[in-house]
């Protein structure tokens, strides 16, 4: 913040208003996968080592870090919800993601057992190639 104090005024605001740009844009900015989802409720253990908790808002993702945020939107109703990537998978060609029973509650895809989705990271250094159009 010293640098910003003796450079004056004007560019202090320039660097603080790009500076938030940046952040708040975030998201936005961020690539998305598209493809299917399914959920799990099986298994005692994650692929990191946790106890399978069939309620907890987490997923299972191919290449993510463990500890990626993200958020995954049900296509087909707009319903969405911010899991934790604590598991690998899916290992079914066309889906991108498996989901706890309690993620896949929250966007009202366990009765049909699977799912359009949109995956969006929103936490985390994972990063995802953008295939949605």
């Amino acid at each position: 913040m010293g640098f910003l104090k003796t450079r004056g005024s004007a560019l202090g605001v320039a660097v603080v208003a790009l500076m938030a740009t940046a952040v708040w844009s975030g998201e936005a900015d961020a690539a998305s996968q598209c493809g299917g989802a399914s959920w799990y409720s099986a298994g005692s253990r994650t692929a990191n080592g946790e106890r399978m908790n069939a309620s907890a808002l987490a997923a299972a993702h191919r290449s993510l870090p463990f500890g990626t945020r993200v958020r995954v939107e049900n296509l087909s109703n707009g319903k969405s919800v911010v899991v934790r990537i604590n598991d690998r998978g899916p290992f079914i060609g066309g889906r991108v993601i498996d989901l706890t029973r309690g993620a896949a509650e929250q966007i009202g895809m366990v009765k049909s057992g699977v799912a359009r989705v949109k995956v969006t990271v929103v936490g985390g250094s994972g990063k995802l190639s953008s295939n949605c159009s």
